[in-house]
């Protein structure tokens, strides 16, 4: 993990999955006007130039789910994958809703998931969130019904802990299908990960990890200050004492972009995570985000500045 490696390397999405670039592209703005504000301030073309961009940058890894926008972003995503040259891997998740209780509702939900996308095949189908009342293990053997079917290449979960995460791996391994990947919210103000075991639970299983929310909603880009809070749903969760208390280490995530050569506070965040062996997901509005976001690839944190920013935010 020394300085004069890189992250432009792929890597594998899965065992033995497709190669991805190492850092994706989460599209839960595209669409969504509830909590992203879609059609205020960015629209279809805005959202069209992130994904060309994203894809002439090197990242061919998108990220969704059948909540986003109620539907739109996977519409979204899959005509603009429909006309591109290159076929990007697409990720996308299923909703257990509390009215969904039998193993074809995922199929269902699966096969509508296909038609949004336009493919064939879901690359790779995660479950959303491992809710009650229907238990991982029967959503997993869904998942494999799915596989079986054609509909899925490959499984992943989002937001399971370590027991729920063991549990799935095993779950699907009586079917002869690898869990591929586990993706939650991992930040340098969200390092629990690292902390409850779920980080090294998921490779010793190889299982991938993909990190959303790597900028902390925005926090660490440095754009929002105790002054300048963000506004709705992320005002209320980053309130202003911790946007005072954030101050510091964004000076530091400046400080260290500064030594490789002019490196944004944002990208030097997302290569933490990318040195930390996860793959982040940041969203992209528009073409000049995506290309920003690119620029976290292509260079690489040494080890010591990995060190000096987990030292840096160890208390949030």
């Amino acid at each position: 993990m020394g300085g004069q490696q890189t992250t432009t390397t792929q890597v594998s999405l899965g065992p033995g999955g497709p190669l991805i670039s190492p850092l994706g592209i989460g599209t839960w703005a595209w669409g969504d006007r509830l909590f992203w504000g879609y059609g205020r301030g960015y629209a279809d073309e805005d959202i069209q130039g992130a994904f060309r961009a994203s894809l002439e940058a090197g990242i061919n890894f998108f990220d969704t789910a059948e909540v986003y926008g109620f539907g739109r972003s996977e519409k979204f995503l899959g005509q603009f994958a429909a006309g591109a040259e290159q076929n990007p891997v697409i990720a996308t998740k299923f909703f257990p809703y509390p009215w969904r209780l039998t193993k074809g509702s995922l199929l269902r939900a699966a096969r509508g998931s296909v038609k949004r996308l336009r493919v064939r095949q879901i690359d790779l189908y995660q479950l959303h969130w491992p809710t009650p009342p229907v238990s991982v293990e029967t959503w997993m053997s869904a998942m494999a019904d799915a596989v079986e079917a054609g509909l899925v290449r490959l499984v992943g979960v989002s937001n399971c802990n370590v027991e729920l995460t063991r549990r799935a791996h095993a779950a699907l391994a009586a079917r002869g299908i690898p869990l591929a990947s586990n993706q939650i919210e991992y930040n340098l103000l969200h390092r629990q990960p690292e902390r409850n075991g779920l980080i090294e639970t998921c490779r010793e299983l190889g299982v991938t990890v993909i990190a959303y929310s790597p900028l902390a909603m925005g926090v660490l880009t440095g754009k929002y200050t105790p002054d300048n809070p963000p506004s709705g749903y992320r005002g209320m969760q980053y309130k202003r004492e911790l946007l005072a208390r954030v101050q510091p280490l964004i000076a530091l995530l400046r400080e260290i972009g500064e030594k490789h050569g002019g490196k944004t506070p944002a990208q030097v965040a997302i290569n933490w995570v990318i040195c930390k062996g996860a793959v982040p997901i940041p969203g992209a509005k528009n073409a000049r985000q995506a290309r920003d976001n690119a620029g976290a690839m292509g260079w690489r944190l040494t080890d010591d500045e990995v060190a000096v920013l987990d030292s840096a935010s160890e208390g949030f």
